[in-house]
């Protein structure tokens, strides 16, 4: 197992934590203060501090994703999708939410707003060069394989 060192930036904030033994990723809080909230409206993002910073190891970011039943449930995802916190970032996670949704969004102070993962990442030099290899599928692009 790898130590990640994490600094909270704020006394209310919560640390990660994993819903059960085996989870890939560790939910992330909103720290908003305690007893405050904030309110999403539809088809709008707000950004949503966790109170923390982390220092991920080199080779590595954290992938921040949504929770899969805030989004089914409520609408709620990160703005950007899947967002990437590079190892050596060490200001405040962030998460933007969108309301995709019709109604008015509720987020309090702990609410676990978004999941992140760590993961490796192979570091490349680009090498331009006239030509590619050949390949079956060549540059066939969306839909090329098949349904």
């Amino acid at each position: 197992m790898i130590k990640v060192n994490i600094k909270k930036l704020n006394k209310d904030a919560y640390i990660p934590k994993k819903g059960s033994r085996d989870s890939a990723g560790y939910d992330l809080y909103a720290c908003l203060g305690e007893g405050k909230s904030v309110i999403i409206p539809p088809h709008k993002n707000i950004k949503i501090g966790t109170g923390i910073s982390i220092a991920l190891p080199n080779g590595y970011f954290g992938a921040i994703f949504a929770r899969s039943g805030l989004a089914a449930k409520e609408g709620l995802r990160p703005a950007n999708c899947v967002g990437v916190a590079d190892s050596d970032y060490r200001g405040e996670y962030m998460i933007a939410l969108y309301n995709d949704s019709d109604t008015e969004r509720v987020i309090k102070h702990g609410d676990r707003v978004a999941q992140l993962v760590i993961l490796p990442f192979l570091s490349v030099d680009f090498n331009e060069t006239e030509d590619l290899d050949d390949t079956e599928r060549g540059s066939g692009g969306f839909g090329s394989t098949g349904k």
